[in-house]
């Protein structure tokens, strides 16, 4: 099964467009992919709730002992602050998907670039995470090249574009 992750804004009220694209992103996956997410409120709740109405699994990783939002299927309690956390989110992805965010999830973004995790970014949130596209000379985040940074302001296209890369990584792992 596919594993596709999301970074996106915990803010309590997300910008509106970044909303927006969000759930357009989640209704064009399929409900047989695993969505993995922080856990908690903004655009990882929009995210959870929306993939949850189509049936779909949700799995938080949550810092600390937190609960998460109530559209978590799953919630794992790491036990870790957030940044830590976010290394267990990463490593457990096929593929990560950036919806919009600031710091937190620019630093998911890169993490999972360090990582060899393909990332998608959604631009046009309205986030900074949009900025990203500026740090990413040719695709790539720096000169180690580990894995082209593909950016994209369609969220249906980055569904697609998540499934086929998560599809093929998901595939190698289970050989």
């Amino acid at each position: 099964m596919i594993q596709i992750a999301i970074a996106g804004s915990s803010d309590e009220k997300p910008l509106e467009v970044a909303v927006r694209k969000t759930k357009e992103f989640i209704k064009a996956l399929p409900s047989d992919v695993i969505l993995m997410t922080g856990g908690r409120g903004g655009i990882m709740e929009v995210a959870s709730e929306e993939f949850r109405k189509k049936g779909g699994i949700v799995v938080g990783i949550l810092p600390y002992s937190d609960n998460g939002n109530r559209f978590n299927t799953v919630r794992v309690k790491t036990g870790l602050n957030p940044v830590e956390r976010s290394g267990v989110l990463i490593e457990s992805a096929d593929v990560l998907v950036v919806l919009g965010g600031g710091v937190g999830t620019m630093i998911e973004a890169l993490m999972a670039y360090n990582l060899g995790i393909p990332v998608i970014v959604i631009t046009g949130t309205g986030y900074a995470s949009d900025r990203l596209m500026e740090l990413a000379k040719e695709g790539y985040f720096d000169h180690k090249r580990i894995v082209k940074v593909i950016f994209t302001d369609d969220p249906k296209e980055a569904a697609k574009l998540a499934l086929k890369i998560g599809g093929e990584r998901s595939e190698a792992r289970d050989i």
